[in-house]
């Protein structure tokens, strides 16, 4: 039964929404920024969180001054969320919707925030 019980609770959390939206991650030693969007902003903060507590950077945009700073100085900060129009997830398609929202938003916060060159860790967008 207990089995049966975890399978039930891994579908449910599989199906539920996690909170998503735009996050940025700030070097407070020298005020550069890491913009991003996710699908899931706790888990992002989670991420950061434990980086910091082993040492351990995964992110290469922030490899040089995490090298220089140390984790400590980098803080996790949420931007923007985005709210479901559900609380479960009943087709996997709607994650592309929302994909496309987090997308969208991420594109007006990076275009807000300039998160370039000496004032963050983004990569310019290529001009067309």
């Amino acid at each position: 039964m207990e089995k049966q019980r975890k399978r039930e609770l891994g579908t449910a959390y599989s199906q539920s929404f996690r909170r998503m939206g735009i996050y940025q991650i700030r070097n407070v030693e020298n005020g550069k920024i890491l913009v991003a969007g996710t699908m899931d902003l706790d888990g992002a903060n989670n991420r950061l969180a434990f980086m910091k507590q082993t040492n351990m950077n995964t992110v290469f945009e922030l490899q040089q001054d995490w090298n220089k700073y140390g984790g400590s100085t980098f803080e996790f900060e949420e931007l923007d969320s985005i709210k479901p129009r559900e609380e479960n997830l009943t087709d996997r398609s709607e994650l592309k919707k929302y994909q496309a929202e987090v997308d969208a938003l991420l594109e007006l916060w990076l275009e807000k925030l300039q998160p370039y060159d000496e004032k963050g860790y983004n990569r310019r967008p290529r001009s067309n």
